[in-house]
């Protein structure tokens, strides 16, 4: 049965007399890290020195410490760097620091679901992932709103790891939108294959393989790189308000019976059988252990194929349409 929790179902209380250590401040580390700043909440941040995230730390009003230091002083340490380095970090400087009444909180649970990280019986571990990069979830936050949030107890050493969680959650706004409960298990298969297989992964092949078609058919590069992906922020955004059907009821009738009659043709049951053979890799932990090895390895494979996608046709030709629309001009490049 599903559960969500509220404002009413959290007491910032519980966190009144403890120390949370942001392990990254990053997009998400810098948003949860200031929301938390905001809600009263005494909160430390662990940044590497020298790299801008540090300075920005600084800025912020923050003064950095190195991984240990933060995790000696904390109640709470939430690690909030990238997948692929948490457990390094963890078994480096954190693992040592850890004692009993400690807490060890995550945003994504890859590292708990596929064994990277092993914590101790005596500490709480728990999940507060925001479903929204950490920049949505400050503006929402000094909005006096809040983005949707999952949480799931892994490890309840104290009792009150439920608790701590949604006080966690509460003092991020994540409670004014709502928290839903779930496992580390499935917050961890459902994200690598909601990316693998849809957001990143699928769509991104969509794209080039439509583009492709087009440029080989004798289209214009220019015309296709509008046609199958520049307009795809229009159907996403109508998606993302008003979901599938109401997207089709706000595109022309023509797109509609096109969507309805030949999208099935694109994903058909081949492509379903293969998404069932991703997931299936994801649970069992092949994909896991794939990327870890990559990691360790050097990221040779993982070079490789980053630098074939930079050399693909419509990558040269979106970067110079974009140069025709300044409202898509930002420091992101």
């Amino acid at each position: 049965m599903l559960k969500i929790y509220y404002d009413k179902d959290a007491d910032l209380g519980i966190l009144k007399d403890k120390t949370v250590a942001i392990i990254g401040y990053g997009i998400q580390g810098r948003g949860q890290s200031l929301c938390l700043r905001d809600s009263g909440i005494n909160v430390i941040v662990s940044e590497l020195e020298g790299t801008q995230n540090y300075e920005q730390a600084k800025k912020d009003g923050f003064t950095p410490m190195n991984v240990a230091e933060a995790a000696q002083k904390a109640d709470i340490i939430q690690i909030l760097t990238q997948d692929h380095v948490q457990a390094k970090v963890y078994n480096e400087a954190i693992k040592p620091n850890l004692k009993k009444g400690k807490s060890l909180c995550f945003s994504h649970g890859f590292n708990i679901r596929f064994k990277q990280i092993k914590p101790p019986k005596k500490v709480d571990v728990f999940m507060v992932a925001p479903k929204g990069p950490g920049a949505l979830v400050r503006k929402m936050y000094e909005e006096g709103k809040g983005v949707p949030s999952l949480v799931a107890i892994f490890q309840d050493a104290s009792g009150d790891a439920l608790k701590i969680a949604l006080a966690y959650a509460k003092a991020i706004g994540a409670t004014r939108a709502g928290v839903i409960e779930t496992t580390f298990e499935e917050e961890t298969e459902t994200d690598l294959f909601g990316e693998q297989a849809v957001l990143c992964g699928g769509v991104t092949e969509l794209i080039k393989a439509g583009f492709d078609t087009l440029v080989e058919a004798g289209y214009q590069p220019e015309i296709a790189y509008f046609e199958v992906l520049h307009e795809l922020k229009l159907i996403t955004d109508l998606i993302q308000e008003t979901g599938i059907s109401g997207m089709r009821r706000r595109v022309s009738n023509t797109a509609c019976y096109g969507d309805l009659t030949r999208g099935p043709m694109i994903v058909n049951q081949k492509t379903r059988k293969i998404m069932k053979k991703i997931l299936k890799e994801i649970k069992s932990g092949k994909f896991a252990r794939e990327w870890i090895k990559e990691n360790e390895t050097g990221r040779a494979n993982f070079d490789r194929l980053l630098k074939q996608g930079d050399e693909h046709q419509i990558e040269a030709v979106g970067k110079k349409l974009r140069e025709m629309m300044p409202w898509m001009r930002s420091e992101r490049k």
